[in-house]
C-alpha cells in the first residue's frame, strides 16, 4: 500500500491498450491497466480525505490511528485489502466525504461519515486476522462492513451512536449500548456468502452481504442492498431484499453471463466478462412481486464507483446483459477521464442526445457515444444467434446510426483535447466499420424511421422556433448546439425506440403503420389524430417522417432537419 512518504509512479498507458480502449473495447490487460490506475487515484483521494480529517471532533478512534491499523493489516493481506480500497462502496464514500467537507454535499454528522475509515479498518483486520480494538459509528445499533455485511446488536440503541469493535484472528466482538443504554454485544464470523448460501448464514444480529457468482465460478460479484455508500450519491438506508428475489438476480445474472459468454473472449466492443462487474446494486424492488417488466427500466453508474452499476432487475436475461454492456461502459470511460483531459466542456447543456429527452452537455454526449458503441456491438454479437437475430439487426442498425451521428458532433465541436479527438476517432473508426456491414433490409429501415423519430420529436419539444422565422423557408440543420431551446420543455416518454424492434403483423396505430413499413397509411392516421390534437410533438414528429418517406427530396430533408420550423397547420 502507498504510504504518505513513498513517491507516486507515474502512470503512462501504453499505445495499443489506448487503442483498444478507443475503439470502445478492452483487453483484459486494458482493464487491469485502469484499475491499477484507479487505485493509485483512490490513493491519493484518501490522503486528502485523512489531511481534512486531522482536527475533526469526533467520539471515535481518530482516523490517523485507523489509518495506521488499516496499513497493518494490509501488511498481512495486501490482496484483500486492496479490493476492499477498490471497492466501489469505498470510491462513493470517498467522493461522498470530499463534497461534505468542500460544503457541497449534506448528511448525518461529519464525525459519523468519517467513522467509516474505522468501519473500513475493520473489515481490513478480519480478513488479514489482525488484532483491533476500535470505536466505530453505530446507526440503530448496526455497523456495516464494507464488503462483509452488517452486524446489528441485540435490541441496538436507535439512532447514530458510537460502539466498539474488537477483532482477533478473523473473529469480530461489537458492543455498544442497547434501547435502555445497557451494554450490548455480539460475537461473529463475518464473510459474504453466495445467494445460494445465505439463509444459512444469515442470523437476526448478522447480514452478510450476498454475492452472485459467475457460471464459470471464477468471481463473486456483490448484490449490494446494504452498504449506506452502495447508491450515486450519498449514504442510503439498507434495503434488503427478500432471499426469493436475491435467488431470481443469480437466475438471471447466470443467463446473462451466458448470452455474454456466447460472443467470445471479451474485448472487441460489446463484450464483457462478468467477472469484471464489481457490485450491482439492485434499484428499488426487494420482493418477487409485482412481476418485472421485460427490460431494465433503470440503470446507472457513477465514475466513483468503478465497475459499480445500478439496475432494475427485468423479466429479460438479455435486457440485463446490455445493461451490464452499457454501464460497464461508463466505467472504462470515466476511468480514462480520470486519466486525460479529453474535453474543454463548458458544461453547457443544449446537445442533441439520441438516447435522452433532454438536452445534454459534451461530457455526457461522450459518455453516450461511448456506452451505445458498446451496446451496439453487444447486438452485432446477438445476429449470429437465432433467438436474438429478430431483433439484434434492429438494435444494432439503430445504436451504430445514432452513436456515428454523436461522434460527429464530438468531431466537429472544437472542444475535444488531442487525447479526447485520439479517443472519438478511434470510436468513429468502429462504427464507420459496423455502418458498412449489411443487416436485414426491413429491420434496417425500421432503425432508420426510429431514429429520425427521435430526433425529430426532440427538437419538436425542445428547440423553440426562432423569432421571425413564421412561414420563412426551411433551412439546414443549426451547427450543433446553437438552437435556441424551449423554456418550457419537459420530460417526455420514448415508446417509439423499443416498439419499433419488431414488425407488427396486424398493424391499427400510426406508428405500427410506420413500422410495418407503410407511411401511406401512417401518414393518414398522424393526419386525423392531430385534427383532434393540433400540434402534439408525438404526432407531429410521426406526420414529418412519414411525409418525408412518401416524398423523398431536398424539401423532405429539410424538413427532417429542422422540424420546428414545421408550421402545425400543414398537419392538419
Amino acid at each position: 500500500m502507498t504510504t504518505a512518504e513513498q513517491r507516486p509512479t507515474p502512470f503512462r498507458m501504453p499505445e495499443h491498450l489506448f487503442a483498444e480502449l478507443a475503439a470502445g473495447g478492452g483487453s483484459a490487460e486494458a482493464l487491469a491497466f485502469l484499475e491499477r490506475a484507479e487505485r493509485a487515484r483512490r490513493l491519493l483521494l484518501l490522503r486528502t480525505v485523512l489531511d481534512q480529517l486531522e482536527d475533526l471532533p469526533t467520539p471515535l478512534t481518530p482516523a490517523a490511528e485507523a489509518w495506521r491499523l488499516l496499513k497493518e493489516a494490509a501488511e498481512h493481506a495486501p490482496g484483500p485489502v486492496d479490493r476492499l480500497l477498490l471497492a466501489p462502496t469505498t470510491g462513493g464514500w470517498i467522493a461522498h466525504l470530499l463534497r461534505r467537507v468542500h460544503g457541497t454535499a449534506t448528511g448525518p454528522p461529519l464525525w459519523a461519515e468519517a467513522g467509516r475509515l474505522n468501519a473500513l479498518t475493520v473489515a481490513a483486520a478480519l480478513h488479514a486476522g489482525t488484532d483491533t480494538d476500535l470505536l466505530v459509528p453505530l446507526v440503530d445499533g448496526a455497523l456495516s462492513l464494507p464488503g462483509l455485511g452488517t452486524a446489528c446488536l441485540p435490541e441496538g440503541a436507535g439512532g447514530l451512536t458510537a460502539g466498539r469493535a474488537r477483532t482477533r484472528a478473523g473473529e469480530l466482538t461489537l458492543t455498544g449500548p442497547d434501547r435502555a443504554g445497557r451494554p450490548a454485544s455480539l460475537r461473529c464470523r463475518p464473510r459474504p456468502v453466495p445467494v445460494g448460501d445465505a439463509a444459512r448464514a444469515e442470523t437476526l444480529h448478522w447480514l452478510p452481504l450476498r454475492t452472485l457468482t459467475t457460471p464459470a465460478g471464477d468471481a463473486a460479484v456483490p448484490l449490494e442492498d446494504l452498504d449506506p455508500y452502495r447508491d450515486l450519491d450519498g449514504p442510503v438506508p439498507p434495503a434488503r431484499l427478500d432471499a426469493d428475489e436475491a435467488e431470481a438476480w443469480q437466475r438471471l445474472f447466470d443467463e446473462a453471463a451466458g448470452i455474454l459468454a456466447a460472443a467470445g473472449d471479451a474485448g472487441p466492443p460489446g463484450r464483457l466478462d462478468p467477472a469484471e462487474i464489481r457490485t450491482i446494486v439492485p434499484w428499488e424492488r426487494t420482493s418477487l412481486l409485482p412481476e418485472p417488466p421485460p427490460d431494465v427500466r433503470v440503470s446507472a453508474s457513477s465514475g466513483d464507483s468503478y465497475g459499480a452499476m445500478v439496475i432494475a432487475r427485468p423479466a429479460s436475461a438479455t435486457a440485463l446483459a446490455e445493461a451490464l454492456v452499457h454501464e460497464f461502459q461508463h466505467s472504462k470511460l470515466a476511468a480514462l477521464i480520470h486519466l486525460f483531459p479529453l474535453l474543454d466542456d463548458d458544461r453547457a447543456e443544449h446537445y442533441y442526445a439520441p438516447w435522452r429527452h433532454d438536452p445534454r452537455h459534451l461530457t455526457g454526449l461522450l459518455h453516450g457515444a461511448y456506452a451505445f458503441t458498446g451496446v451496439a456491438g453487444f447486438w452485432r454479437d446477438r445476429l449470429a444467434e437465432p433467438e436474438h437475430a429478430g431483433t439484434a439487426a434492429y438494435h444494432f442498425a439503430l445504436r451504430r446510426t445514432q452513436s456515428r451521428l454523436v461522434v460527429r458532433t464530438l468531431l466537429t465541436s472544437g472542444r475535444l483535447t488531442p487525447a479526447g479527438h485520439a479517443l472519438v476517432t478511434g470510436l468513429a473508426r468502429t462504427l464507420d466499420g459496423w455502418l458498412r456491414e449489411p443487416v436485414d433490409p426491413a429491420a434496417l429501415t425500421r432503425a432508420r424511421t426510429a431514429a429520425a423519430l427521435h430526433r425529430t420529436e426532440w427538437r419538436l419539444r425542445n428547440v423553440a422556433r426562432a423569432a421571425g422565422t413564421q412561414g420563412a423557408p426551411l433551412t439546414g440543420d443549426t451547427p450543433p448546439g446553437t438552437a435556441p431551446l424551449r423554456p418550457d420543455r419537459a420530460p417526455w416518454p420514448d415508446h417509439r425506440t423499443h416498439a419499433f424492434a419488431t414488425a407488427p403483423e396486424h398493424p391499427r396505430t400510426p406508428d405500427e403503420h410506420l413500422a410495418a413499413g407503410d407511411p401511406a397509411a401512417a401518414l393518414e392516421g398522424y393526419a386525423k389524430e392531430l385534427a383532434r390534437e393540433p400540434g402534439d410533438p408525438h404526432l407531429l414528429a410521426g406526420w414529418i417522417v412519414a411525409r418525408a418517406a412518401l416524398e423523398p427530396g431536398s424539401a423532405a430533408r429539410r424538413m427532417l432537419a429542422r422540424p420546428e420550423l414545421v408550421p402545425a397547420r400543414l398537419a392538419g
